[in-house]
């Protein structure tokens, strides 16, 4: 028995020190190079960024399409590494691809409002496909509060386009995103304060907020990490969705205000009274077609936030699509490859013609 005893012991030591040694490798080694499909940049202006992806095949599709990304993160989620990625998906599958891209706002940015992100820079990205590509149509394609401003452009141009509408984890009902709505209560929460103050919604305070929907969730993964520090292709997928999910945007303080005070507060997207620039936001003049995917497992924006959009949409052509997954892994990883990116596809490739 004592012979086992210390068998068992020294296993033990032994498994600590190569999970140890294991840990130094990984801590040491490089972060990965995420977002590196082939592209040009063909508008870098303010925080804004729109590039165009180079083709994979000889032939792409007629309508191209323009990938919204969420101005609190980084657009390289579309575009994890080879095999991995949105990005590479269709382009190899014919599409013609833009991505509407954020960078940190800076100091003299702290004046853009909704008006600037939906009509300019949204509008002027559409714009300069259309322009670099001599189509008219393009298809409108946003995640999370991407899928928001394209939600806005096209119901403030809905007689202009977009050609095709889909969005993903798209929130309209504000209200129902309760731990945001508990932690902006205006009775506990100066916006204006903030704002005045800092110019700024900080990065880091936006990091916290999102950390808390989940409180064990980054001590969880860590620790699933270390269970598993043998396992590279497990080792490989936490250290890219770690870095996207810790690579945190500042908000520009007026756009903040006013995504707090008429989204969340107000609730006006929801409520239908919605304006931008003094113009109405009418969803249920939207024509195009239009597709909303939303995950099962989604712990941001719930299935009560986001399912009420399909009804306020007023197109014929709709079609709203429950995927398993969360609100990352919905649009990339393992997950993503086999469900959420072959429905994209079959539902934009005959539309795309």
């Amino acid at each position: 028995m004592a012979t086992a005893f210390v068998d068992s012991a020294q296993s033990a030591v032994e498994r600590a020190i190569q999970r140890n040694l294991k840990g130094l490798g990984y801590l040491a080694s490089p972060a990965p190079v995420l977002g590196s499909s082939a592209k040009d940049v063909i508008v870098n202006r303010g925080p804004m960024r729109l590039y165009h992806y180079h083709p994979l095949t000889e032939e792409v599709y007629r309508v191209p399409v323009l990938l919204v990304m969420a101005t609190t993160n980084r657009g390289y989620i579309f575009d994890m590494v080879p095999g991995q990625s949105l990005v590479e998906f269709l382009l190899l599958r014919g599409y013609d691809v833009f991505m509407l891209d954020w960078e940190a706002p800076r100091a003299e940015d702290r004046g853009l409002a909704l008006k600037d992100y939906v009509e300019d820079f949204v509008g002027s990205a559409i714009t300069e496909v259309q322009r670099s590509t001599g189509e008219q149509d393009v298809s409108l394609v946003g995640y999370c509060m991407g899928g928001v401003l394209s939600m806005l452009w096209a119901g403030l141009n809905h007689a202009a386009g977009p050609k095709n509408l889909a969005v993903f984890t798209t929130p309209v009902d504000f209200q129902q995103m309760t731990l945001f709505k508990s932690w902006s209560d205006p009775r506990y929460f100066d916006v204006d304060k903030l704002v005045d103050t800092l110019g700024m919604a900080p990065a880091d305070m936006l990091l916290t907020a999102f950390d808390m929907l989940r409180p064990a969730g980054r001590a969880s993964a860590n620790f699933a990490l270390l269970d598993n520090l043998w396992n590279e292709d497990f080792v490989k997928g936490h250290r890219m969705f770690d870095r996207w999910s810790n690579d945190m945007l500042p908000l520009a303080g007026e756009y903040f205000r006013e995504t707090t005070k008429q989204l969340v507060w107000d609730n006006r997207l929801k409520e239908g009274t919605m304006k931008i620039g003094g113009r109405p936001v009418e969803l249920d003049r939207i024509s195009a077609p239009f597709l909303h995917v939303t995950a099962e497992h989604d712990h941001i924006v719930t299935t009560a936030a986001s399912a009420p959009l399909i009804e306020l949409v007023g197109s014929d052509d709709k079609e709203q699509v429950v995927l398993k997954g969360g609100h990352v892994s919905l649009i990339a990883g393992p997950n993503a490859v086999k469900r959420m990116w072959p429905k994209l596809d079959n539902w934009l490739g005959a539309k795309s013609v």
